[in-house]
């Protein structure tokens, strides 16, 4: 499932309307991300979420004019199979290194990678308590 930040667009959300294409984006950020892992991790999950305006009022966020330097991101991947956390957030870095480089750039990434079986998991355990409460009332 591919999502657009809290918006809940899902699906297919590399290709955009024909109409974007000749308009300026409003995340351009967000939107090099989505490029970015997309295209070298074939997520089945991608979750953009920008949380710029909670840190806007931080001391190191004085004077910047951007609206997109704090991202969370949740990424389920294959790729992400047989390595370990740092190694996954390494990956996301490299894939990322100069949007975080820039003047304005991301300031900070949050991750969250998951390879398929890790976030079937999750989510088994996320249900289990709710089915389990059912069965016990």
């Amino acid at each position: 499932m591919l999502r657009r930040g809290a918006l809940g667009l899902v699906r297919g959300a590399t290709s955009r309307p024909l109409f974007m294409s000749t308009m300026a984006s409003k995340t351009p950020v967000e939107d090099v991300i989505r490029e970015k892992i997309t295209a070298a991790l074939h997520p089945t999950t991608l979750e953009i979420y920008n949380d710029s305006h909670l840190h806007a009022h931080h001391k190191a966020m004085e004077g910047s004019a951007s609206s997109e330097t704090h991202f969370r991101v949740v990424i389920t991947s294959e790729a992400f199979k047989s390595k370990m956390n740092p190694a996954r957030h390494r990956l996301i870095y490299a894939l990322l290194k100069d949007e975080m480089a820039r003047e304005g750039g991301i300031h900070a990434l949050q991750l969250r990678t998951l390879t398929p079986e890790e976030e079937e998991r999750r989510r088994a355990q996320e249900t289990a308590p709710a089915t389990q409460a059912k069965s016990t009332q």
